[in-house]
């Protein structure tokens, strides 16, 4: 039997081996790409906000102080109770910068769907480069922009963009946070850049109204409550038509969760929306979180045994050294650098988290939005 976890190790390991190198490798060791378009392409930028009073006005002043020529801002209120709308109404009082609002009333066929309410702002954008994000997310420089538009291109009608977390300093939960942050855009990054491009997400998001409008919107998921960035980038996303912004000036930066249950909760609803991605983008991260268990398991399994165990501690301390090179140096892209010594623990800790939630959302599905 150990001689089969044996050979069984030695593979799991090959796998992971390939998985770091030839895959995340391709944007850990990749050298930063200028942008394409060097002209000030007309852009709306869209910002949907359901209950966002308090974050809308912190925010808006950044994105409204944008160093860009030519952009409109879009702002979009999902049925909201509390003064979202007014606060939208105010700032397109006092600035100069073109600004659209769309208030969106209750519809009983879409309730509850920012896709309804997404979909009306994009028809309301003037112009086809549309650039997204959050209401509880600001941009981290003034050149915001000016980096994710640039990526645009005529092969070119997607661009992905990294959305990071606030550091909160002396918060275990806040590193656990952004260490799986950073680990899922190391995924959607290095899968692009080898052709394979399988989702973005919503707080840093950028395509054309010609690529939304192409495969009718999100009407082909609809019916799912998440999935407006993910989703959509899985179905029209392709090795020709999608680039990466990881210049740090084209990041945003959002407030994280800061209470385990509602990280938990947060977590649950990405995981069973992945649960409709295409298959085989399914089966590459299966593969990877299979053979990422599988590594520890029966590395504990063998060594506890002290069989062949000169060979193991051979190749998990490789395994361990090509770890630490691909997502240091993608960390030091991210500006996730503090993160980088405790890598092991919060890969043991997330693979524990991620087994509770499969094992969770099999027996009932997050129903909270």
């Amino acid at each position: 039997m150990l001689e089969y976890l044996f050979i069984v190790f030695i593979a799991i390991v090959c796998i992971q081996f390939i998985y770091y190198v030839f895959i995340f490798g391709s944007f850990s060791f990749s050298k930063k790409n200028p942008a394409e378009n060097k002209f000030n392409l007309p852009v709306s930028v869209l910002i949907c906000a359901k209950n966002e009073a308090k974050n809308l006005t912190e925010n808006l002043p950044l994105f409204l102080n944008q160093n860009y020529r030519n952009f409109e801002l879009v702002l979009i209120n999902d049925r909201s109770n509390d003064r979202t709308l007014k606060v939208m109404e105010q700032f397109k009082k006092e600035t100069s910068i073109p600004v659209k609002i769309v208030d969106v009333a209750v519809n009983e066929q879409f309730w509850g769907s920012k896709k309804y309410a997404l979909t009306l702002g994009i028809k309301a954008a003037s112009y086809e480069h549309l650039l997204f994000t959050d209401a509880d997310c600001k941009p981290v420089s003034d050149s915001w922009i000016t980096e994710m538009v640039g990526n645009f291109s005529n092969k070119h009608q997607i661009v992905l963009g990294y959305g990071a977390y606030q550091k909160i300093k002396k918060s275990w939960l806040n590193k656990l946070i952004r260490f799986e942050t950073l680990l899922t855009a190391i995924q959607y990054f290095s899968y692009a850049k080898i052709g394979i491009p399988y989702m973005g997400v919503g707080r840093n998001l950028a395509y054309t109204k010609s690529t939304f409008f192409k495969v009718n919107g999100f009407i082909n998921h609809m019916k799912i409550k998440s999935g407006d960035d993910d989703l959509f980038i899985n179905e029209v996303a392709t090795k020709e038509n999608t680039a990466i912004s990881c210049s740090q000036n084209s990041f945003t930066e959002s407030v994280p969760k800061t209470t385990f249950k509602d990280w938990m909760l947060q977590k649950r609803r990405h995981i069973s929306t992945a649960s409709f991605y295409k298959p085989f983008h399914k089966f590459l991260l299966g593969l990877f979180f299979v053979s990422q268990m599988l590594f520890w398991i029966l590395a504990i399994i063998l060594l506890g045994f002290l069989y062949q165990w000169q060979i193991i501690a051979v190749l998990v301390a490789t395994r361990l050294l090509f770890q630490y090179l691909v997502i240091g140096f993608s960390a030091k892209k991210l500006n996730e650098g503090d993160l980088i010594p405790l890598i092991p623990f919060f890969e043991i800790f997330l693979i524990l988290i991620q087994m509770f939630i499969f094992i969770k959302n099999m027996r009932s599905k997050p129903t909270h939005w």
